[in-house]
């Protein structure tokens, strides 16, 4: 049978989840702080992005004022990675994964502000339908985790006020130069918070200047060039073969993906009671079933942690 481009394209997007399903495992293993760990992520993706000369013909054409925009949003890109990897590091990667799964309830409340769109009571009753879920997950997890858990939401909420605000201009440039511009911005935001940030956050707290170990370093440059700009490059020719519906189906397996390489990489179950997992099943069977019951109108970007600038929305905006 061959391989259509559509069903190539579906196999593509399954890929990237997988792949930033990933993101949370690698976040484990890797023993930096979470600031160090987020700062060299970024660096190294801005440092990829900075030898493409199309990535500087973008910038030298893009207006200040928008090129501003799109700094701020990489402020909150580098807070939403922070707080990701700070829970990993207060709790782990269940924890951290399932936690963003909330990000579409944040979404339901910010993106009609943000955006300039109807409110819609059915995503809100999404949102409340989903606290159940939240209150098992929280009394799943040890008291030791629980920090982890409200540092997770605050990153969900990250997802949804970046994501949002791509989706307001996703149209305005090169997914390529946005993206070099959110995460340069973000790396300069982390730079000057990290002299504060024993006062701040001691728990997120690390060196900047200090190279990472060969075992750090190496798990890193995964981090960044396999589970980064890999399905960033791969989602941008996807995307051009899916729909928005399929698209927000596949990504919300990405906690689904974590999870359960978290349980067997990492051996997580073992932390965790079966109160959690219910928990993690009323939550996604929530994510799951809005696209589904909302399948002409389905939300145009896509929103999830490895959201880079516009590339995995592009394309998929109403």
């Amino acid at each position: 049978m061959p391989m259509t481009p559509s069903r190539k394209a579906l196999l593509q997007i399954h890929f990237c989840v997988l792949l930033w399903g990933f993101t949370a495992i690698l976040g484990k293993l890797i023993t930096l702080p979470a600031l160090p760990l987020v700062w060299w992520r970024m660096l190294l993706v801005v440092a990829t992005l900075a030898l493409l000369p199309s990535v500087w013909r973008g910038l030298r054409a893009m207006p200040p004022r928008l090129a501003l925009a799109y700094a701020g949003i990489g402020a909150l890109v580098a807070l939403h990675w922070l707080t990701f990897y700070g829970a990993i590091k207060l709790a782990n990667a269940s924890v951290a994964a399932t936690c963003i799964a909330l990000a579409p309830v944040f979404t339901a409340v910010v993106e009609p502000w943000l955006v300039r769109r109807p409110f819609s009571a059915r995503e809100l009753a999404f949102g409340l339908a989903v606290l159940p879920g939240v209150a098992l997950v929280v009394g799943g997890v040890p008291d030791g985790m629980r920090a982890g858990v409200v540092v997770g939401a605050l990153s969900a909420l990250f997802v949804a006020l970046f994501g949002s605000l791509n989706k307001r201009l996703v149209e305005h440039g090169d997914p390529l130069t946005v993206t070099a511009l959110e995460l340069g911005a973000g790396t300069l935001l982390l730079t000057l918070l990290a002299p504060a940030m024993p006062l701040l956050f001691p728990a997120f707290a690390g060196e900047l200047w200090v190279l990472p170990d060969a075992r750090n370093g190496a798990l890193l440059l995964g981090l960044a060039l396999l589970c980064t700009l890999l399905p960033f490059a791969l989602s941008l020719v996807a995307l051009r073969h899916l729909s928005a519906y399929q698209v927000q189906l596949i990504t919300n397996l990405e906690p689904v993906y974590a999870i359960v390489l978290a349980m067997l990489l990492l051996g997580e179950q073992r932390e965790l009671t079966p109160l959690f997992y219910a928990g993690v099943a009323i939550i996604l069977a929530a994510v799951f079933v809005q696209p589904l019951l909302d399948r002409r109108r389905p939300r145009g970007g896509v929103h999830h942690p490895e959201v880079l600038g516009t590339s995995e929305a592009k394309g998929v905006v109403d």
